[in-house]
Protein backbone atom coordinates (compact mmCIF):
# COMPACT_ATOMS: atom_id res chain seq x y z
CA UNK A 1 0.00 0.00 0.00
CA UNK A 2 2.80 2.48 0.70
CA UNK A 3 4.24 1.84 -2.68
CA UNK A 4 1.06 2.48 -4.23
CA UNK A 5 0.35 5.80 -2.82
CA UNK A 6 4.17 7.03 -3.46
CA UNK A 7 4.14 5.69 -7.39
CA UNK A 8 1.12 7.20 -7.50
CA UNK A 9 1.79 10.29 -6.21
CA UNK A 10 4.92 10.47 -8.28
CA UNK A 11 3.14 9.93 -11.68
CA UNK A 12 -0.09 12.31 -10.36
CA UNK A 13 2.14 14.79 -9.40
CA UNK A 14 4.27 14.99 -12.97
CA UNK A 15 0.78 14.66 -14.69
CA UNK A 16 -0.45 17.65 -12.88
CA UNK A 17 2.76 19.46 -13.98
CA UNK A 18 2.94 18.85 -17.50
CA UNK A 19 -0.68 19.60 -17.62
CA UNK A 20 -1.05 23.31 -16.39
CA UNK A 21 2.31 24.12 -18.40
CA UNK A 22 0.21 22.65 -21.80
CA UNK A 23 -3.21 24.42 -20.61
CA UNK A 24 -1.14 27.34 -19.51
CA UNK A 25 -0.13 27.43 -23.77
CA UNK A 26 -3.28 25.89 -25.14
CA UNK A 27 -5.59 28.15 -23.07
CA UNK A 28 -3.12 31.00 -23.55
CA UNK A 29 -3.45 31.00 -27.12
CA UNK A 30 -6.96 30.68 -27.37
CA UNK A 31 -7.18 33.92 -25.19
CA UNK A 32 -5.21 36.05 -27.06
CA UNK A 33 -7.14 35.29 -29.87
CA UNK A 34 -10.28 35.83 -28.08
CA UNK A 35 -8.51 38.81 -26.79
CA UNK A 36 -7.91 40.10 -30.57
CA UNK A 37 -11.35 39.76 -31.36
CA UNK A 38 -12.92 41.74 -28.05
CA UNK A 39 -10.83 44.87 -29.24
CA UNK A 40 -11.62 44.70 -32.68
CA UNK A 41 -15.49 44.78 -31.41
CA UNK A 42 -16.53 41.20 -32.70
CA UNK A 43 -17.28 39.72 -29.09
CA UNK A 44 -17.89 42.00 -25.56
CA UNK A 45 -14.95 41.38 -23.17
CA UNK A 46 -17.24 40.50 -20.54
CA UNK A 47 -17.84 36.76 -21.67
CA UNK A 48 -14.17 35.97 -22.08
CA UNK A 49 -14.35 34.30 -19.23
CA UNK A 50 -17.19 32.61 -20.26
CA UNK A 51 -16.08 31.31 -23.20
CA UNK A 52 -12.90 30.29 -21.62
CA UNK A 53 -14.20 28.15 -18.83
CA UNK A 54 -16.97 26.40 -21.27
CA UNK A 55 -13.67 25.96 -23.34
CA UNK A 56 -11.52 24.02 -20.69
CA UNK A 57 -13.39 20.28 -20.96
CA UNK A 58 -12.41 20.36 -24.57
CA UNK A 59 -8.53 21.10 -23.67
CA UNK A 60 -8.56 18.72 -20.99
CA UNK A 61 -9.74 15.75 -23.34
CA UNK A 62 -6.62 16.43 -25.07
CA UNK A 63 -4.29 17.51 -22.47
CA UNK A 64 -4.63 14.46 -20.10
CA UNK A 65 -3.71 11.67 -22.11
CA UNK A 66 -0.21 12.89 -23.18
CA UNK A 67 0.36 14.65 -19.56
CA UNK A 68 -0.03 10.94 -18.31
CA UNK A 69 1.76 9.40 -20.44
CA UNK A 70 4.88 12.21 -19.99
CA UNK A 71 3.66 11.84 -16.25
CA UNK A 72 4.76 8.39 -16.14
CA UNK A 73 8.00 8.57 -17.99
CA UNK A 74 9.08 11.30 -16.13
CA UNK A 75 8.38 10.14 -13.06
CA UNK A 76 9.52 6.29 -13.93
CA UNK A 77 12.70 7.72 -15.24
CA UNK A 78 14.05 9.96 -12.19
CA UNK A 79 12.68 6.43 -10.19
CA UNK A 80 15.48 4.45 -12.44
CA UNK A 81 18.11 7.71 -11.91
CA UNK A 82 17.64 7.41 -8.81
CA UNK A 83 17.60 3.42 -8.63
CA UNK A 84 14.67 3.08 -6.70
CA UNK A 85 13.01 0.61 -9.06
CA UNK A 86 16.27 -1.87 -8.76
CA UNK A 87 15.21 -1.57 -5.14
CA UNK A 88 11.59 -2.19 -5.37
CA UNK A 89 11.97 -5.22 -7.69
CA UNK A 90 15.01 -6.65 -5.48
CA UNK A 91 12.37 -6.03 -2.24
CA UNK A 92 10.12 -8.48 -4.41
CA UNK A 93 8.07 -6.20 -6.36
CA UNK A 94 7.82 -7.54 -9.80
CA UNK A 95 7.21 -5.28 -12.84
CA UNK A 96 3.46 -6.89 -13.25
CA UNK A 97 2.62 -5.27 -10.13
CA UNK A 98 4.63 -2.24 -11.22
CA UNK A 99 2.09 -2.44 -14.26
CA UNK A 100 -0.75 -2.91 -12.07
CA UNK A 101 -0.26 -0.05 -9.69
CA UNK A 102 0.08 2.25 -12.85
CA UNK A 103 -2.95 1.05 -13.93
CA UNK A 104 -5.01 2.16 -11.39
CA UNK A 105 -4.36 5.83 -11.42
CA UNK A 106 -4.58 5.18 -14.88
CA UNK A 107 -8.13 4.04 -14.44
CA UNK A 108 -9.01 7.11 -13.09
CA UNK A 109 -7.32 9.70 -15.38
CA UNK A 110 -9.67 7.34 -18.36
CA UNK A 111 -12.45 7.92 -16.43
CA UNK A 112 -12.11 11.99 -15.86
CA UNK A 113 -11.21 12.31 -19.79
CA UNK A 114 -14.27 10.19 -20.71
CA UNK A 115 -16.58 12.46 -18.74
CA UNK A 116 -14.73 15.59 -20.10
CA UNK A 117 -15.10 13.85 -24.00
CA UNK A 118 -18.28 12.05 -24.06
CA UNK A 119 -20.50 14.93 -21.94
CA UNK A 120 -18.69 18.15 -20.79
CA UNK A 121 -17.21 19.13 -24.07
CA UNK A 122 -19.79 18.76 -26.77
CA UNK A 123 -21.81 20.21 -24.08
CA UNK A 124 -19.57 23.45 -23.79
CA UNK A 125 -18.67 23.70 -27.26
CA UNK A 126 -22.13 23.90 -27.99
CA UNK A 127 -22.51 26.49 -25.02
CA UNK A 128 -19.96 28.51 -26.73
CA UNK A 129 -21.60 28.50 -29.83
CA UNK A 130 -25.41 29.67 -28.42
CA UNK A 131 -23.73 32.97 -26.86
CA UNK A 132 -21.26 33.85 -30.15
CA UNK A 133 -24.59 33.11 -32.16
CA UNK A 134 -26.29 35.18 -29.41
CA UNK A 135 -24.22 38.11 -29.67
CA UNK A 136 -24.78 38.08 -33.04
CA UNK A 137 -28.57 37.97 -33.48
CA UNK A 138 -27.93 41.01 -30.94
CA UNK A 139 -26.27 42.78 -33.35
CA UNK A 140 -23.02 43.01 -31.24
CA UNK A 141 -24.90 46.42 -29.60
CA UNK A 142 -22.87 45.08 -26.63
CA UNK A 143 -19.85 45.75 -27.93
CA UNK A 144 -20.77 49.43 -29.93
CA UNK A 145 -19.43 51.73 -27.41
CA UNK A 146 -21.46 55.22 -28.06
CA UNK A 147 -19.42 57.98 -29.37
CA UNK A 148 -17.13 56.02 -31.42
CA UNK A 149 -16.62 54.96 -35.04
CA UNK A 150 -16.27 50.85 -35.02
CA UNK A 151 -16.63 48.63 -37.39
CA UNK A 152 -20.02 47.10 -37.46
CA UNK A 153 -20.09 43.60 -39.91
CA UNK A 154 -19.50 43.10 -43.60
CA UNK A 155 -17.33 45.98 -43.82
CA UNK A 156 -19.47 48.55 -42.46
CA UNK A 157 -18.28 51.35 -39.96
CA UNK A 158 -21.23 52.64 -37.38
CA UNK A 159 -21.27 55.71 -35.13
CA UNK A 160 -24.35 56.02 -32.54
CA UNK A 161 -25.17 58.61 -29.69
CA UNK A 162 -26.35 56.72 -27.38
CA UNK A 163 -27.53 53.37 -26.47
CA UNK A 164 -30.96 52.50 -24.56
CA UNK A 165 -30.48 50.74 -20.86
CA UNK A 166 -31.10 47.64 -22.10
CA UNK A 167 -28.81 48.30 -25.63
CA UNK A 168 -31.21 47.00 -27.99
CA UNK A 169 -31.87 50.16 -29.90
CA UNK A 170 -29.44 52.86 -30.78
CA UNK A 171 -30.10 56.84 -31.06
CA UNK A 172 -28.89 59.03 -33.73
CA UNK A 173 -27.16 56.99 -36.02
CA UNK A 174 -24.38 56.60 -38.43
CA UNK A 175 -23.56 54.32 -41.09
CA UNK A 176 -21.11 54.04 -43.79
CA UNK A 177 -20.51 50.77 -46.25
CA UNK A 178 -18.96 49.99 -49.65
CA UNK A 179 -20.67 48.70 -52.05
CA UNK A 180 -21.20 47.66 -55.92
CA UNK A 181 -23.07 48.02 -58.32
CA UNK A 182 -24.80 46.10 -61.30
CA UNK A 183 -21.72 46.82 -63.48
CA UNK A 184 -18.96 46.46 -60.56
CA UNK A 185 -18.45 49.79 -60.47
CA UNK A 186 -17.91 50.71 -56.18
CA UNK A 187 -20.01 53.40 -54.51
CA UNK A 188 -19.96 54.56 -50.83
CA UNK A 189 -23.61 54.37 -49.16
CA UNK A 190 -23.73 56.61 -46.11
CA UNK A 191 -27.20 56.49 -43.89
CA UNK A 192 -27.80 58.39 -41.05
CA UNK A 193 -30.76 57.84 -38.69
CA UNK A 194 -32.48 58.98 -35.81
CA UNK A 195 -32.52 55.32 -34.69
CA UNK A 196 -32.07 51.88 -35.01
CA UNK A 197 -32.99 48.15 -33.94
CA UNK A 198 -32.65 44.62 -34.62
CA UNK A 199 -35.40 42.56 -36.05
CA UNK A 200 -35.19 38.39 -37.48
CA UNK A 201 -37.62 37.18 -40.35
CA UNK A 202 -39.30 34.48 -38.84
CA UNK A 203 -39.93 33.06 -42.48
CA UNK A 204 -35.85 33.06 -43.54
CA UNK A 205 -34.24 33.60 -40.29
CA UNK A 206 -32.22 36.55 -42.14
CA UNK A 207 -31.37 39.61 -39.54
CA UNK A 208 -32.17 43.14 -40.39
CA UNK A 209 -31.44 46.57 -39.00
CA UNK A 210 -34.02 48.94 -39.03
CA UNK A 211 -33.89 52.28 -39.24
CA UNK A 212 -36.20 55.11 -38.49
CA UNK A 213 -36.27 58.61 -40.34
CA UNK A 214 -33.51 58.88 -41.49
CA UNK A 215 -31.02 59.54 -45.35
CA UNK A 216 -29.58 57.74 -47.41
CA UNK A 217 -26.84 58.98 -49.68
CA UNK A 218 -25.12 56.74 -52.99
CA UNK A 219 -22.04 58.36 -54.26
CA UNK A 220 -19.63 56.80 -56.60
CA UNK A 221 -16.10 57.77 -56.71
CA UNK A 222 -15.79 60.38 -59.73
CA UNK A 223 -19.11 61.11 -59.88
CA UNK A 224 -20.39 64.83 -59.01
CA UNK A 225 -24.28 63.26 -58.82
CA UNK A 226 -25.26 61.72 -55.42
CA UNK A 227 -28.17 59.66 -55.05
CA UNK A 228 -30.60 60.76 -52.08
CA UNK A 229 -33.13 58.43 -50.49
CA UNK A 230 -35.28 59.68 -47.41
CA UNK A 231 -37.21 57.10 -45.32
CA UNK A 232 -39.24 56.60 -42.84
CA UNK A 233 -38.28 53.07 -42.09
CA UNK A 234 -35.21 51.44 -43.66
CA UNK A 235 -33.88 47.87 -43.55
CA UNK A 236 -30.37 46.55 -44.22
CA UNK A 237 -29.75 42.72 -44.60
CA UNK A 238 -27.12 42.04 -42.12
CA UNK A 239 -27.06 38.13 -42.61
CA UNK A 240 -28.94 35.14 -44.06
CA UNK A 241 -29.90 32.27 -42.48
CA UNK A 242 -27.22 30.05 -43.98
CA UNK A 243 -24.52 32.38 -42.63
CA UNK A 244 -26.00 30.90 -38.75
CA UNK A 245 -23.94 28.82 -37.17
CA UNK A 246 -25.21 25.04 -37.54
CA UNK A 247 -25.82 23.86 -33.69
CA UNK A 248 -26.35 20.51 -35.06
CA UNK A 249 -23.37 19.98 -36.23
CA UNK A 250 -21.73 16.48 -34.69
CA UNK A 251 -19.60 18.24 -32.31
CA UNK A 252 -21.79 20.12 -30.52
CA UNK A 253 -24.43 17.37 -30.07
CA UNK A 254 -24.75 15.10 -26.94
CA UNK A 255 -23.55 11.62 -27.49
CA UNK A 256 -26.88 9.95 -26.90
CA UNK A 257 -27.97 11.75 -30.19
CA UNK A 258 -25.02 10.97 -31.58
CA UNK A 259 -25.93 7.69 -31.30
CA UNK A 260 -29.55 8.03 -32.13
CA UNK A 261 -28.57 9.81 -35.52
CA UNK A 262 -26.28 6.78 -36.47
CA UNK A 263 -24.97 8.92 -40.20
CA UNK A 264 -20.98 9.00 -41.39
CA UNK A 265 -20.12 11.97 -39.42
CA UNK A 266 -21.80 10.95 -36.12
CA UNK A 267 -20.31 7.70 -35.82
CA UNK A 268 -16.96 9.72 -36.85
CA UNK A 269 -17.69 12.39 -33.36
CA UNK A 270 -18.70 9.21 -31.49
CA UNK A 271 -15.76 7.01 -31.94
CA UNK A 272 -13.58 9.78 -31.52
CA UNK A 273 -15.21 10.43 -28.24
CA UNK A 274 -14.40 6.94 -27.04
CA UNK A 275 -10.59 7.18 -28.37
CA UNK A 276 -9.96 9.65 -26.05
CA UNK A 277 -10.35 7.27 -22.30
CA UNK A 278 -8.99 4.67 -24.46
CA UNK A 279 -6.18 5.88 -24.97
CA UNK A 280 -5.15 6.35 -21.84
CA UNK A 281 -4.57 2.40 -20.48
CA UNK A 282 -2.90 1.66 -23.94
CA UNK A 283 -0.41 4.95 -23.20
CA UNK A 284 0.51 3.53 -19.95
CA UNK A 285 1.32 -0.03 -21.69
CA UNK A 286 3.69 2.02 -24.17
CA UNK A 287 5.05 4.04 -21.47
CA UNK A 288 6.18 1.79 -18.81
CA UNK A 289 8.92 0.32 -20.93
CA UNK A 290 9.85 3.69 -22.55
CA UNK A 291 10.55 5.04 -19.22
CA UNK A 292 12.98 2.44 -18.26
CA UNK A 293 16.68 4.72 -19.01
CA UNK A 294 20.02 4.11 -18.32
CA UNK A 295 21.26 6.67 -15.30
CA UNK A 296 24.11 7.70 -17.92
CA UNK A 297 21.38 8.73 -20.27
CA UNK A 298 19.67 10.90 -18.12
CA UNK A 299 15.06 10.99 -17.86
CA UNK A 300 14.78 12.45 -20.87
CA UNK A 301 16.58 10.46 -23.13
CA UNK A 302 13.46 8.67 -24.61
CA UNK A 303 10.65 11.83 -24.02
CA UNK A 304 11.65 12.60 -28.02
CA UNK A 305 10.25 9.18 -29.38
CA UNK A 306 7.90 8.80 -26.84
CA UNK A 307 5.96 12.20 -27.84
CA UNK A 308 6.76 11.49 -31.66
CA UNK A 309 4.62 7.88 -30.89
CA UNK A 310 1.75 9.80 -28.98
CA UNK A 311 1.93 12.21 -32.05
CA UNK A 312 1.34 9.20 -34.39
CA UNK A 313 -1.09 7.86 -32.61
CA UNK A 314 -3.25 11.04 -32.29
CA UNK A 315 -2.54 11.30 -36.15
CA UNK A 316 -4.02 8.06 -37.09
CA UNK A 317 -7.13 8.47 -35.18
CA UNK A 318 -8.00 12.20 -36.42
CA UNK A 319 -7.14 10.23 -39.95
CA UNK A 320 -9.77 7.81 -39.49
CA UNK A 321 -12.19 10.23 -38.29
CA UNK A 322 -12.26 12.14 -40.86
CA UNK A 323 -12.24 9.11 -43.27
CA UNK A 324 -15.50 7.68 -41.78
CA UNK A 325 -17.07 11.16 -41.61
CA UNK A 326 -16.23 11.00 -45.26
CA UNK A 327 -17.95 7.45 -46.00
CA UNK A 328 -14.37 6.36 -47.14
CA UNK A 329 -13.97 3.96 -44.21
CA UNK A 330 -16.75 2.19 -42.64
CA UNK A 331 -17.99 2.65 -39.19
CA UNK A 332 -18.03 -0.74 -38.37
CA UNK A 333 -14.04 -0.83 -38.75
CA UNK A 334 -13.35 2.61 -37.84
CA UNK A 335 -10.77 3.46 -35.27
CA UNK A 336 -10.42 0.09 -33.23
CA UNK A 337 -7.44 -1.51 -35.86
CA UNK A 338 -5.55 1.60 -34.70
CA UNK A 339 -5.98 1.00 -31.12
CA UNK A 340 -5.52 -2.64 -31.47
CA UNK A 341 -2.24 -2.62 -32.87
CA UNK A 342 -0.59 0.18 -29.96
CA UNK A 343 -1.81 -1.86 -27.99
CA UNK A 344 -0.80 -5.07 -29.43
CA UNK A 345 2.97 -3.06 -30.11
CA UNK A 346 2.72 -2.11 -26.32
CA UNK A 347 2.17 -5.66 -24.52
CA UNK A 348 4.96 -6.20 -26.74
CA UNK A 349 7.31 -3.71 -25.62
CA UNK A 350 6.13 -4.43 -22.25
CA UNK A 351 6.97 -8.00 -22.44
CA UNK A 352 10.31 -7.31 -23.80
CA UNK A 353 10.97 -5.02 -21.02
CA UNK A 354 10.27 -7.33 -18.21
CA UNK A 355 12.19 -10.17 -19.94
CA UNK A 356 15.18 -7.96 -20.21
CA UNK A 357 14.42 -6.59 -16.47
CA UNK A 358 14.64 -10.67 -15.47
CA UNK A 359 18.02 -10.75 -17.32
CA UNK A 360 19.75 -7.72 -15.51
Amino acid sequence: MIVFRYLTREILATMAAVAGVLLLVIMGSRFIRYFGDAAQGDIPANILGTLMLFHLPGFMELVLPLSFFLGILLAFGQLYLNSEITVLVACGISPNRLLRVTLWPAVLVAILVAVCSLWLTPSGARHNEMVLEEQKSRLDFSVLQPGRFQEFGSGRTAYTESLDDDRSRMENVFISERQSRSNDTPETVVTRAEGGYQTVDEDTGSRFLVLTDGERYSVEPGNRVAERLQFDTYAVRLSRASERVDLDAAELTSTPQLIERGDNEAWANLQWRISMPLMVPILTLLALPLSRVNPRQGRFAKLMPAIFLHISYLSLLLAAQDAISRGSLAPSIGMWPIHLGYLLLGIWMTRRDQRRGSRT
